[in-house]
């Protein structure tokens, strides 16, 4: 009976033992994969493109002086119908051509200055301004505004209020190549990195897409744009 006892708890404390050197090499195991999944790299893809502008907005900007209001309007009504017939000469449509109204100065209301040494009392400025998808022909009828001033009509030099702009507002045809550009170079970044290293490259841990940027290339060539995007991904690190 006693040996019968002793049978079955040697039996027993064998069963107990070998389940606690199996969880333990389990637990080891699991540690040692634990550790493994903690080694990442990151990296960073970049894609760059060069494209142009699908949109040019063109203010024309002309100022006009006179002692007599009535005149200096009937002017620059005059001097606008002109600017107008320009623009649609050279293959505008009227509907990508708008007209503010002109702004008018009386220079003696004003507190500054000495109203006696004034030549003229009104002055008067009038913006046109080209919104259009025609941007080789804005540049090019840019080039012939000189026409305008054989004609009498004194065109304002472009400043920062009155300069002519150049968007590119189709970024989303090309996001998705570039995404998938972006993140072919970190992949080949992150390999090189795991080569180098004498580990293998795993699965993606994290990946942040960047903010998209839209640039002039130059101050030359502001029709051209760069777009650029970088994403971050953090990859997996194993022997």
């Amino acid at each position: 009976m006693n040996s019968n006892r002793t049978r079955e708890a040697a039996i027993l404390g064998a069963f107990i033992c070998v389940g606690l050197i199996l969880f333990g090499y389990l637990v080891s195991t699991a540690a040692i994969k634990v550790k493994g999944m903690d080694r990442i790299v990151t990296v960073k893809g970049l894609a760059e493109r060069e494209v142009e502008a699908n949109i040019a907005i063109w203010p024309i900007k002309f100022n006009e002086a006179s002692n007599d209001l009535a005149q200096l309007y009937s002017v620059i009504e005059s001097k606008s119908d002109m600017v107008l017939k320009f623009m649609k000469k050279n293959g505008f449509a009227e509907d990508e051509i708008t007209l503010s109204q002109p702004s008018i100065i009386d220079r003696q209301a004003q507190d500054y200055g000495d109203a006696n040494k004034i030549q003229f009392r009104f002055t008067a400025s009038a913006t046109i301004t080209v919104y259009s998808r025609k941007v080789s022909l804005v540049r090019e009828t840019g080039n012939k505004v000189v026409e305008l001033g054989k004609e009498g009509i004194a065109i304002s030099g472009q400043d920062y209020q009155n300069k002519t702009e150049f968007l590119f507002t189709e970024l989303n045809k090309i996001k998705p190549e570039m995404i998938e550009e972006a993140t072919n170079n970190a992949r080949e970044v992150a390999t090189k990195f795991a080569t180098d290293s004498k580990s293998k490259l795993g699965k993606i841990k994290k990946a942040t897409q960047g903010q998209f940027t839209i640039t002039d290339r130059d101050t030359s060539t502001q029709h051209i744009k760069k777009v650029r995007v970088v994403s971050t991904i953090e990859y997996y690190l194993s022997d």
